[in-house]
Order: structure tokens, then C-alpha cells, then sequence
């Protein structure tokens, strides 16, 4: 009778239905918030604008300098105006925000790779390892972090200014092409290097909440080693927090960089970033307002698409939604 039912209804008894991981359950969550998909698009029309227009013969050259037609309105030829020496402001801001995107994504590269392996090692160790690695957490979060970057910053310019010098003697690149990045190396490595303890703490507790799992302790018991345990078994669980974090932590760190850069730290002229474009446009508000309106709005931009991917990818990997 079962079986005549499901002929009838063409249905296959043996065919199961097919079950959702939690990447799929938590990729049909993230479609469904609008607020994360319009951030996507313009995360993505910014990442294009700042890294693939500039490539091709499509705007001028930043640092060309007209002084005729400084402070120039919006025109057909200059569409965001020309700065205080005639340079094209729509070609700044595009160059400048690759200086600021990089900034954001390399650090934030470092500041992972340092959190995870001392967050997981904490976590999965515990006892004295977990104790040692926490106190040092505890005292790197007493320093001026601000104070420290400024200081390796100063100290290894002398440093950076050789590094582009060797690079543009023995490879193609011009010098001029690299030394806005090499120069910003030392913020790379200080703000990296420091930025690395929220994420830290977050990782131990999640690799300690995953450690006395079912799964974990069926691995020890086949005899599997810690590093595979913690590298095939637990991390790959924990990355949900962490792939959040790193959203969060991107337009924290373009925002500092900015701030550094504001205070003339930072990128040096001639080259600029979206904060070097703030600060010029905050000097001269009065006389020419959209210096300031137009770097200030694509920095916005991009700092609340980010905040607002990274609150969608949160609830997306919350385990406590996963079932709707």
C-alpha cells in the first residue's frame, strides 16, 4: 500500500531528502538580509573603481598639477573638481583608496594570523600555556597602542626608504609605483602586530567551547594528533567568529590608518590616501567643500558597507538561528 502510494504520487521511497549544511543555511540567510547584499554591491563597486579603473587610460594622472585651473568645479573632463593644485580629484580618490583598502586588508591579514595561533593555542592547550599566553594578552593591552605605532613608524622609515630603493633598482617597478606601499609597511607590521588581542580571546573561547564537543573527543580517541585535531576539527568550526571579526576589524583599521594620516603619520605626500584627502579637504571646508565632501563620502561608504556585512555575516553564522 506504501509502495502504490508513492508510485502514485511519484514519489522514491528510497530518496531521501537532502539535508543543508551550515554554510548553505547560513549563505540563504545572508541573500535574505538586504541590508549585507547592498553592502556587497557596493563593496564591490568601490574594490573596482580603486583597484581595475585605474589600470586602464580612463582618468588622469593624480599627481599632474594644474595650477591654472586649481579649486576647479565638477566639468566633463575633471567629473568630482580638481584639488588646491589643479589635480584631479576623482583620480586621487580612486588612487588614495587602494592605498586605504590595502591598508585595511593586509593588517587585518596579519592581526588573524597572529589572533587565531594564539587564540587556538590557548584554547585547546589550556592549564599553564592558556594562563601565560592570556597574561601576555593582558599586559600588550596596557600599552599606548597608539604611542607604539607612531614610535615603529619613525624608526623604521629609514629602514623603508631603503627597501624602495633596492626594489626599484633590481625589479621593473618604478619608484614612484612602490613607495606609497613600501612606506606604509611599518603601519602594516605595528598596527598588525597590535591588533591582534580581541580576536585572540575570541578564538580561546570558541576553541574551548569546541574542544568538548562529541566530534573532538572521537578524534583524540583514534589517536589523531593535537595539531590535526586543531587545524582539520576545531578550526574550521570556529570560523564563523572569525570571518566576522575580520569584517568588523577592516573599517576599524582603515578608520585608524586615516586618523594617522590626518595627523600627517601616515601616507606622505605626494601621495595620498582617503584620509591625507580628508585632511586636506578639512583645511580648505571654506574655500572648496567638496574636497572634503567627496573623499569623505566614499570613506563612509565603505566603512558602513563593511560594519553592515559584518553584522549580516553574524547573523547569518549564528548556530542559535540555524533552524527557522
Amino acid at each position: 500500500m506504501n509502495s502504490s502510494t508513492h508510485t502514485a504520487t511519484g514519489e522514491d521511497p528510497t530518496q531521501a531528502e537532502a539535508g543543508h549544511s551550515l554554510w548553505q543555511d547560513a549563505w540563504y540567510r545572508l541573500r535574505h538580509n538586504r541590508a549585507a547584499m547592498v553592502s556587497c554591491v557596493i563593496l564591490t563597486a568601490i574594490f573596482v573603481l580603486c583597484f581595475i579603473v585605474p589600470i586602464f587610460p580612463l582618468i588622469d594622472d593624480p599627481a599632474a598639477i594644474e595650477l591654472s585651473e586649481k579649486n576647479k568645479g565638477p566639468s566633463a573632463s575633471h567629473w568630482m573638481g580638481q584639488d588646491q593644485l589643479g589635480r584631479d580629484l576623482l583620480a586621487r580618490i580612486l588612487h588614495g583608496g587602494r592605498i586605504s583598502i590595502l591598508v585595511g586588508l593586509i593588517t587585518t591579514a596579519v592581526s588573524l594570523t597572529i589572533g587565531v595561533a594564539v587564540g587556538s593555542i590557548a584554547g585547546y592547550a589550556s592549564g599553564r600555556i592558556d594562563a601565560l599566553l592570556m597574561r601576555a594578552v593582558d599586559v600588550l593591552y596596557s600599552l599606548p597602542f597608539l604611542i607604539i605605532v607612531i614610535l615603529f613608524s619613525a624608526v623604521a622609515r629609514g629602514q623603508t626608504d631603503a627597501l624602495t630603493a633596492w626594489l626599484a633598482d633590481n625589479t621593473p617597478l618604478q619608484y614612484d609605483a612602490i613607495a606609497p606601499f613600501t612606506g606604509l609597511l611599518p603601519l602594516f607590521i605595528a598596527i598588525g602586530a597590535l591588533s591582534w588581542l580581541n580576536i585572540s580571546r575570541i578564538v580561546r573561547a570558541s576553541v574551548q567551547n569546541i574542544s568538548n564537543q562529541q566530534y573532538v573527543e572521537a578524534a583524540r580517541s583514534l589517536g589523531l594528533s593535537h595539531t590535526r585535531i586543531l587545524l582539520r576539527h576545531i578550526i574550521p568550526n570556529a570560523i564563523g567568529p572569525i570571518v566576522v571579526y575580520a569584517t568588523l576589524t577592516i573599517p576599524s583599521v582603515m578608520l585608524f590608518e586615516a586618523t594617522l594620516s590626518f595627523l600627517g603619520i601616515g601616507v606622505q605626500p605626494p601621495h595620498s590616501s582617503w584620509g591625507i584627502l580628508i585632511k586636506d579637504g578639512a583645511e580648505r571646508l571654506l574655500s572648496n567643500p567638496l574636497l572634503l565632501l567627496f573623499p569623505s563620502t566614499f570613506f563612509t561608504l565603505t566603512l558602513l558597507s563593511l560594519n553592515f556585512l559584518g553584522d549580516g555575516l553574524r547573523d547569518a553564522l549564528d548556530p542559535k538561528s540555524s533552524k527557522d
